[in-house]
């Protein structure tokens, strides 16, 4: 059974092997727990079977919303779990008054770039250098009016 839950310390080094699984240049623990600290209230994690299989990171910036991060584990991909999550912190967001949401993804990750699109997000800019790699990400917008 899937549970959507908020991420505590103790999930650090789960979700930490979910991020090193999933990104070519992850964010250093370290920086999670500070992600943690500011963002904690949009921190959320999915577990299965006592295991976390996924998270998501978002922020609130006055009446915009910015997902810093998402990722779920390979053997987990394709079974809606991003989905839960990016509709998790969409609801927490309009019920703070968001009304637009948005997110960078590095122009080369089209599975992405189609998940983010079926969603609702349409593209808004290009970031370019955005990656330590030097790789230019897209970035996304989804309007909630």
């Amino acid at each position: 059974m899937l549970i959507i839950r908020k991420f505590t310390p103790a999930d650090l080094s789960s979700v930490y092997k979910v991020e090193v699984e999933s990104f070519e240049d992850p964010y250093h623990p370290v920086f999670l727990m500070n992600l943690y600290e500011l963002h904690g209230d949009m921190f959320f994690v999915v577990e299965w079977v006592g295991k976390i299989v996924g998270y998501i990171i978002a922020r609130e910036v006055g009446d915009s919303g910015h997902i810093i991060a998402i990722a779920v584990a390979k053997d987990f991909r394709k079974e809606g779990i991003g989905s839960m999550l990016m509709e998790t912190v969409e609801k927490t967001l309009l019920r703070k008054g968001v009304r637009e949401i948005w997110l960078e993804v590095r122009v080369s990750n089209k599975e992405a770039i189609e998940f983010y699109t079926r969603l609702g997000y349409s593209m808004a800019g290009v970031q370019e250098y955005y990656y330590v790699d030097g790789e230019d990400a897209l970035i996304l917008k989804k309007y909630f009016y």
